[in-house]
């Protein structure tokens, strides 16, 4: 096999000896136009082909989890400040009033 591919040329490069052959289109390539993707060294035509169908599930799922974790977010920032609210409720008005901060409110208790 080492010899088939000695004698073999690149498919882009005609000048060039092949490195690799593209075990996806059967094409023989130099080391310029092959890269390697999940362990295969394949040719950058058929790469662009093999993860075009792989791109659109990811991005469309990556937007329904940023959309998922912005609606947690505002749902917990909501509940802190209901809970917050409800706790300012239960403080007596001489609290919000500012008379409880007065000198002698507490002597006169």
């Amino acid at each position: 096999m080492d010899r088939l591919l000695s004698r073999q040329r690149c498919f882009n490069h005609g000048q060039r000896e092949a490195a690799a052959r593209c075990p996806e289109c059967g094409r023989y390539y130099c080391r310029e136009c092959v890269t390697e993707h999940e362990d295969r060294v394949v040719c950058a035509s058929c790469l662009a082909r093999l993860t075009e169908g792989k791109a659109e599930p990811r991005v469309r799922l990556a937007s329904v989890g940023r959309a998922l974790l912005c609606a947690i977010g505002v749902l917990t920032l909501w509940l802190f400040f209901y809970f917050m609210g409800r706790g300012l409720l239960i403080l007596p008005s001489s609290f919000h009033e500012g008379t409880l901060w007065q000198a002698g409110y507490w002597e006169q208790r």
